[in-house]
């Protein structure tokens, strides 16, 4: 079975492709064929996608999208952890810290 990418370019098992879509990459796991076309799973999302909207992509540019996709993860990593830290300050802004509450025995 001969498995095409968006441009004609056969896409074997181990073949590195981008999907058009979103511009995720991955290397092809397996691939398909049913009544609605041709398939292919890529290992980074464990999704299948249809061949006509992939595109080999050589091993460089794939090192260098995976480089990008790791820095945008961690990207966001640390953006959720700031907005964890400002609910958390604003959350601590509510708390009566006045001497009433403490009585220091004597």
């Amino acid at each position: 079975m001969e498995v095409a990418d968006a441009h004609g370019k056969n896409i074997l098992k181990g073949s590195n492709v981008r999907y058009t879509g979103t511009g995720s990459a991955g290397e092809v796991l397996d691939i398909k064929e049913d009544s609605e076309g041709t398939w292919a799973k890529m290992d980074t999302t464990n999704l299948w996608y249809r061949s006509q909207f992939l595109e080999l992509i050589d091993q460089r540019e794939y090192l260098r999208i995976k480089r990008k996709q790791k820095q945008l993860k961690e990207l966001k990593e640390k953006e959720e952890k700031i907005e964890k830290a400002v609910k958390l300050k604003k959350k601590l802004e509510d708390v009566d810290m006045s001497s009433e509450l403490c009585d220091g025995g004597g």
